[in-house]
């Protein structure tokens, strides 16, 4: 189901400049000069459409930098009449909301930890009922469409309409070469379920790596996403904050120009008829995968049936390492991916053993339930 919501496009109320949008500048204002110098660099690229700063910076541990404070908001207006760039802020209390406003700052982002906290997103949107203003609402710390969805759902609900999305990856255990896991699908699901939202990604915040900025650039607009907000310091290696996932305004540009961008759209009819015939063999492909699956699901009715009338439990782990075994090194020589073939088996295992619990379970669920109506 699509969510439903009232969004002005983003052409109405921030000018893209070239392509992709990018908004860009240092993770934190830390001196009026480090600011100003910043802006006037990323404006002479002719490729920023806005500049970013941190003015309060929620830290996980106390005693670290938490933003200069509300002094900051006047370096950005400086920085915008020097620069002419607009400015953006990230907001976390209606009294943030009530600073910007009052210090002329042009759009407002709702950080990943405020996302994650339905008080502070309600908080923020009651402080911004009837004023017109854009608003960017990051994706919440842990990987939950929901509180994402809720809070800008929030925020809409509040009247905002100069509405979008940023992706900047979610917390992991597992470790990897990311500050923070992109997790993808999650930010296809979003972009599925609200078409007309603007979905802006974060390589900075994902990577935390300034080394891998333009690989995750590359693939959220290969996504269709519409733009990118990048960290940029006239000099990272001093930075006060997330030194190392910010760049300077010249590797900006470079990692811009060595963007490929591609279209949505198939415009060449010769291309577009070819890429629907391909795409009738996978329909059909599709099709035939979910029948098999149907047949393998009655058959794991039948071993399950069979388990219960012989007392036998439903988990074999020998039998699920030969599973394992067996099809992954099948699937390699056909030249599918390990992680993608462990992902899918162990999803059809899952369904499996759901099923074989409920055909084991049936009896007793139902004498549970006759019990309960005759006490």
């Amino acid at each position: 189901m699509k969510l439903n919501l009232n969004i002005q496009p983003l052409s109405s109320w921030i000018k893209t400049g070239s392509e992709p949008l990018l908004i860009a500048g240092p993770c934190s204002a830390e001196t009026e000069d480090q600011l100003v110098a910043t802006a006037h660099l990323l404006a002479k690229t002719g490729k920023v459409s806005a500049l970013r700063a941190g003015i309060w910076k929620p830290r996980t541990r106390p005693g670290e930098f938490e933003g200069i404070g509300s002094i900051g908001l006047e370096w950005l207006k400086r920085a915008k009449e020097e620069t002419g760039l607009p400015t953006a802020v990230e907001v976390a209390t209606a009294k943030h909301v009530e600073e910007a406003l009052k210090a002329g700052v042009d759009i407002l982002w709702v950080g990943a930890r405020s996302t994650a906290n339905p008080f502070t997103v309600q908080e923020i949107a009651d402080a911004l009922r009837g004023v017109d203003i854009p608003v960017m609402v990051k994706n919440p710390v842990n990987p939950d469409l929901s509180l994402w969805i809720g809070a800008i759902e929030r925020i809409n609900n509040a009247g905002i309409t100069k509405l979008a999305a940023i992706h900047r990856g979610f917390s992991s255990h597992e470790k990897s070469a990311f500050r923070n896991e992109p997790m993808w699908d999650l930010a296809i699901s979003l972009k599925t379920l609200a078409p007309e939202l603007p979905l802006i990604n974060d390589p900075s915040h994902i990577t935390g790596n300034r080394d891998l900025i333009g690989y995750i650039s590359q693939k959220a607009l290969d996504l269709d996403m519409q733009g990118l907000m990048i960290e940029s310091h006239i000099d990272p290696s001093v930075a006060w904050t997330d030194a190392k996932q910010q760049v300077t305004p010249a590797a900006l540009v470079e990692i811009i120009e060595h963007l490929t961008l591609r279209k949505p759209e198939i415009r060449n009819a010769e291309v577009k008829d070819k890429l629907e015939e391909l795409r009738n063999q996978i329909d059909k492909i599709d099709d035939l995968v979910i029948q098999k699956m149907a047949e393998r699901m009655k058959i794991v009715e039948q071993i399950g049936n069979y388990k219960k009338d012989n007392n036998i439990t439903i988990l074999q782990v020998n039998r699920w390492d030969e599973i394992l075994n067996k099809r992954t090194s099948y699937a390699k020589a056909l030249k599918l991916s390990t992680e993608f073939t462990e992902k899918l088996l162990e999803l059809i295992h899952a369904e499996s053993i759901r099923k074989q619990t409920e055909i084991m379970n049936k009896d007793e669920a139902g004498q549970a339930a006759e019990k309960l109506t005759h006490a």
